[in-house]
């Protein structure tokens, strides 16, 4: 009589006990009109109907669904439980049931990551062990809201999560990754997180399995597990989360088959079907008046403790509202309408859960149901905001759980000679990926250790991934005891530090005997591709690291161990919502390439843009020539052309600038004494770099070389390097090395032009020299050990057949007219060739991941990776335009947005931005107020530099409008 007053109070009294029952919804008084309505017309059979949720996989046979739809109409069931199978089914069988059900069924589903815990072609988001490393609660609401908008959208009205079990013992065979972790308050913290999050999506949230499945070492579904804990252990551990969430309004609870001595007297008396647990510690003890379900009937734990229909009606009488997937449902009714006959079982009891059923339908909404919408129902359940909130989580979950001498982030990449070693027996292909997009990674493999260990002297950092299934949180997540005592070993190795990056469960750790010659540690807790390109930003600092251990792994390492790493501003890789553009908007892109291509604009192209320090659009397309069989990827490297002034020559300006070896004003002379005597002598630094400096647009110092044949001449060019003849321009091709002071002298000679503003490389030829004059080494040595090694931009240098191979380096021209062969790997521009590749002006190949680098730290003023390249005002002096009051956009170096109509880029670019075009098809540019870095790679010289197609198409500023046109609000 006690239950029926709560129901009835519950729904008549006050507003502050109203808000004590989690079912009860704003609108009271119709929510009761609709049960009272509901239950007033109803049979006893259909009462008792209610009490039943039956299970049912939309892969099963028709025969077998169409049974159930039978049993439906039949028992007048309250809700159905699905299990496997794939959405768009599940959801046409769903509405076929609910147009033959009277009352409308409650719909359950066990999703507890997320619809993929059953279903295929749906999503699966992370474990309960991953956010319980969260430290941000507001991330873990978000996953909740997100597997809630799932559910609903698939017209399931139940989910049975989250798992609120206190995982405290790491052989648990059926809870582990299901667990917020072993703190307590943790759980309670991302629990009422889930929730809030789950049941703002319109879905009911249940927390499980009370009183406390945490700490077994037998599953229930297999054997009644024993909780031999006193009360007072229990209290403070296994029910504290249930009390917190009953008290932040819950709407459902499930009861696990668990024996509790401290609870329950009886022996071997599982708690389902417990009434001192059910009806004297749930209800009365703790107060809890939301909806109470048993665990599965079906499960070992709990049906073989009577016969067929008996552990229903025992589970029912103990205070349960509704019984889960019963063994027998014609036989349980009929023991509880037997029950109902006797008077044992009343109208008061069988009204107080059937009405309580009612009210989380109505809380549901399916007072007002309506069939699924099977259009875009895959669409829906597959999002990109699925994947944004799957980042975000996993991004905050990863955990530094040893970090030995400041190891990570890893800095100083000029100085780290890296191999990556595999562990585990699953796919580790987006773990090394996102390393190699940092610097150069190299895998390591072997059959045995002592020649594992004698490949890795040659390296200074090993990294050692774990890699386990990321199929479901009960698969294996061990290391192999080879795998152990390798790890023993490469450790002992003091020649090398060594990271250890566990793409699985916390627990691994526990077998690892020592951590001493373990440098850091970082824990990924799944194998997903994300995670595995997360970790990789988390080693290079492209993100910070926040997570905290969830569990105790190690004795080393106790429950709540984490240290947090700080952002070293390198570039991530994401996805274009994350930063505020349009996948929709940026997917123009490729339209517009492909129609580039077809229209034999160029044979093939690399794109990138990236926003606010994410690239979050990188793609290759066509092929390195037209007769290519293989296609662009965004490994290939390209000739930069003019891009080279930018990113090489112009950096070491700066740096000069910086440390007064040279001034904007300083004059030709002053800086190259020769010029003393001539016209060009008191052209500014800063007028030349502006294009401001009366200089001619360029000098084609190879034709004077050309024999009457036009081929190179036998006075200046041997076919094989001799002593005076060193200069290498091409294959078999080797220059006079006299011939570099007969540039510079030429370069002297020139007569200074009308035009005040005029682009030349001519000035570049000069600050190559006076470059290399101040350090006393060549310009290609300097960029890289001062920039692009430090950046990690390793696909980045001149004269890349030294270090490349040359399949990977795109073709840029058929030369008929100097070299007479194929250009691949040598710089197109005559002048570099003619400076043994080395250009101040051009000369420089990349790849746009590496260009984006550079762009990047432009962008934030000076610094990326931990390193401060230029002070900021630095990088503001040179991004100045000087001489935009003369219609000059020219910043120093840099090119700067139109003045008028037309001009570099779409204008729809802010006045800060800035950045370079080249001629082989080449351009980038980056934007500060946006946030926006862009990199087009082509390689529209092939066959023939006569092919102007793309530059009178516009295709790379216009590819630019799309990007801005794409930025969401």
């Amino acid at each position: 009589m006690r239950y029926i007053l709560i129901l009835f109070c519950g729904l008549l009294c006050s507003s502050s006990i109203l808000a004590q029952n989690p079912l009860i919804t704003k609108d009271s008084l119709a929510q009761k009109a609709w049960v009272d309505s509901q239950y007033s017309q109803m049979t006893l059979d259909e009462k008792l109907g209610q009490l039943f949720m039956v299970s049912v996989a939309s892969n099963q046979s028709k025969q077998a669904t169409d049974n159930l739809k039978s049993l439906i109409v039949k028992e007048n069931l309250g809700g159905v439980i699905f299990s496997k199978g794939g959405p768009v089914r599940q959801a046409q069988l769903t509405n076929d049931y609910q147009s033959v059900s009277k009352i409308p069924l409650l719909i359950g589903m066990d999703a507890e990551w997320g619809l993929s815990m059953r279903l295929d072609s749906t999503y699966a988001f992370p474990w309960n062990m991953t956010l319980g490393a969260i430290q941000d609660s507001v991330v873990v609401e978000k996953v909740g809201y997100q597997i809630g908008k799932h559910a609903k959208r698939l017209g399931v009205h139940i989910n049975f999560a989250p798992d609120l079990d206190i995982n405290t013992n790491p052989n648990n065979p059926i809870i582990g990754n299901r667990s917020f972790g072993e703190d307590r308050d943790n759980v309670v913290e991302k629990g009422v997180a889930f929730v809030k999050g789950m049941e703002r999506a319109g879905v009911l949230a249940n927390g499980k399995h009370f009183p406390g499945h945490g700490d077994t070492e037998v599953d229930s579904h297999h054997n009644l597990p024993v909780i031999p804990f006193s009360r007072k252990r229990l209290d403070s551990l296994e029910l504290y989360p249930f009390k917190k969430l009953i008290r932040s309004g819950i709407s459902s609870i499930m009861v696990a088959h668990l024996e509790v001595p401290a609870l329950e007297m009886q022996k071997e008396l599982p708690s389902s079907i417990s009434e001192q647990i059910i009806s004297g510690l749930l209800k009365e003890e703790l107060g809890y008046k939301g909806l109470i379900f048993t665990d599965a009937l079906n499960m070992k734990g709990v049906s073989t403790k009577g016969k067929e229909g008996s552990v229903e009606l025992a589970a029912f009488m103990a205070g349960n509202d509704m019984l889960l997937m019963p063994e027998n449902i014609v036989n349980a009714k009929e023991k509880l309408t037997k029950a109902y006959e006797k008077g044992r079982l009343s109208e008061q009891r069988l009204a107080y859960s059937v009405k309580k059923i009612l009210l989380a339908k109505y809380k549901a909404g399916l007072n007002n149901y309506k069939p699924i919408a099977i259009k875009n129902l895959y669409e829906d359940l597959n999002s990109i905001e699925d994947d944004i909130i799957y980042e975000e989580a996993i991004e905050n979950a990863i955990t530094i759980v040893k970090n030995d001498l400041d190891l990570l982030a890893i800095k100083n990449l000029d100085n780290k000679k890296i191999a990556y070693v595999k562990f585990g027996d699953e796919s580790n292909e987006a773990f090394v990926n996102g390393l190699k997009k940092y610097t150069n990674v190299t895998v390591v493999e072997a059959d045995d250790i002592n020649t594992l260990k004698i490949k890795l002297k040659e390296y200074n950092l090993v990294i050692v991934g774990h890699h386990k299934s990321n199929e479901s949180p009960w698969k294996s997540y061990k290391f192999t005891s080879k795998e152990l005592n390798w790890l023993q070993d490469i450790g002992n190795e003091r020649t090398s530090n060594l990271i250890l990056c566990v793409f699985a469960k916390p627990y691994a750790l526990a077998d690892i005997k020592s951590f001493e010659n373990i440098n850091a540690v970082v824990m990924a807790y799944q194998n997903s591709a994300i995670a595995q390109e997360k970790t990789a930003e988390v080693l290079f600092g492209a993100v910070g690291a926040t997570g905290k251990l969830p569990v105790s792994a190690h004795s080393d390492f106790p429950v709540n161990t984490g240290q947090k790493t700080l952002s070293l501003s390198r570039l991530g890789y994401s996805i274009p919502e994350r930063v505020g553009l349009s996948t929709k908007g940026l997917a123009k892109i490729d339209r517009m390439v492909t129609g580039g291509l077809d229209s034999l604009m160029f044979p093939g192209a690399q794109i990138l843009v990236a926003r606010k320090g994410k690239v979050v659009y990188q793609k290759g397309f066509g092929k390195p020539t037209y007769d290519s069989k293989v296609k662009i990827t965004n490994d290939y490297i390209y000739d930069l052309a003019s891009l080279t002034k930018i990113l090489a020559t112009l950096p070491m300006v700066m740096k000069m600038e910086e440390e007064g070896a040279i001034g904007l004003n300083n004059t030709f002379e002053e800086l190259v004494p020769n010029y003393s005597n001539t016209e060009i002598k008191n052209v500014t630094v800063l007028k030349a770099l502006s294009h401001y400096g009366r200089l001619p647009a360029w000098i084609p110092f190879y034709i004077s070389t050309l024999d009457e044949n036009k081929k190179p001449s036998g006075e200046f060019y041997r076919n094989t390097k001799l002593p005076g003849f060193s200069t290498k321009v091409y294959d078999n091709l080797y220059l006079a090395d006299a011939y570099q002071d007969s540039i510079y002298n030429r370069i002297g000679r020139q007569d200074l032009k009308s035009n005040r503003y005029r682009y030349s490389d001519v000035p570049y030829y000069v600050m190559k020299k006076v470059i290399e004059d101040n350090y006393k080494l060549k310009l290609d040595v300097l960029s890289n050990n001062f920039l692009y090694s430090r950046l990690g931009a390793n696909h980045t240098a001149y004269n890349p057949l030294e270090k490349f191979d040359k399949s990977m380096i795109v073709p840029s021209e058929e030369d008929d007219y100097y070299r007479y062969g194929t250009v691949q790997g040598y710089v197109h521009d005559m002048g570099a060739a003619m400076q043994a590749g080395v250009g101040g002006h051009a000369g420089l190949f990349s790849n746009s991941n590496d260009i984006a680098k550079i762009m990047q730290m432009y962008l934030q003023e000076g610094y990326y990776g931990g390193t401060k390249f230029f002070d900021s005002r630095t990088v503001k002096k040179f991004n100045t335009c000087y001489f935009c009051e003369n219609n000059v956009r020219r910043g120093v170096g840099f090119d700067k947005p139109q003045l008028e109509h037309s001009g570099p880029t779409c204008g729809c670019v802010s006045r800060k931005s800035f950045g370079h075009s080249g001629f082989t098809g080449t351009y980038t540019w980056a934007d500060p107020e946006e946030e926006i870095v862009y990199v087009f790679l082509s390689n529209r010289t092939y066959p023939s530099a006569s092919n102007t197609l793309l530059v009178k198409s516009g295709l790379r500023t216009r590819i630019q409008q799309v990007i801005y046109d794409s930025i969401l609000n």
